[in-house]
């Protein structure tokens, strides 16, 4: 669990660096700025550890770069806060593969509902597709309080609430399964 967040926190580091120095200093140029340098500083780093770049790395490298010089170009922050929702869009679409939820479930969940596990995978890329939605309206008011309340509480709750109703469901339907076979 540990290995989660810790890879949670890379992934969304470039944003959270852009929101504290937006915070700290009212500067949508400066926060940009920051945000980029520290992203292409994680893949340096990264490179020089030797670890293993995703293809997600890259991508997300080059999403800050693009997004993040359009809006220094533009001074408008609302082209780098759209970067969360391209991702969400992405791993949507990678949701969108026929049962690729069964190799993250444990066996007794894939032996005994890999029907449900299959429409837990369509739903999550409906709720990716969602939150992408949501993100890119959110970032169009140009309002970053907004924005960073959004992202962080209202997109990160309703994944963690989507979780643990899928947990729910799950064990409530495996154990009736295995009530009904014993029965």
């Amino acid at each position: 669990m540990k290995n989660v967040f810790a890879r949670l926190a890379t992934d969304f580091l470039s944003a959270i660096v852009f929101l504290v120095v937006y915070f700290a200093t009212d500067s949508v140029v400066l926060a940009t700025s920051v945000a980029i340098a520290g992203a292409v500083g994680q893949v340096i780093h990264a490179r020089i550890k030797g670890t293993p770049l995703s293809f997600m790395t890259w991508a997300s490298l080059g999403l800050v770069i693009l997004l993040g010089s359009i809006t220094l170009l533009t001074n408008d922050p609302r082209f780098v806060l759209a970067k969360p929702a391209i991702a969400h869009f992405a791993i949507g679409v990678i949701m969108l593969k026929r049962g690729w939820m069964l190799r993250y479930v444990p066996p007794i969940v894939a032996d005994n509902v890999p029907d449900y596990v299959t429409i837990a995978g369509y739903a999550w890329s409906a709720l990716m597709f969602a939150l992408g939605a949501g993100t890119i309206a959110v970032a169009m008011t140009g309002d970053i309080k907004l924005w960073a309340l959004y992202v962080s509480a209202v997109a990160g709750g309703t994944k963690i609430a989507a979780f643990a109703l899928q947990y729910l469901v799950f064990r409530i339907v495996i154990a009736s399964r295995i009530r009904a076979a014993r029965a």
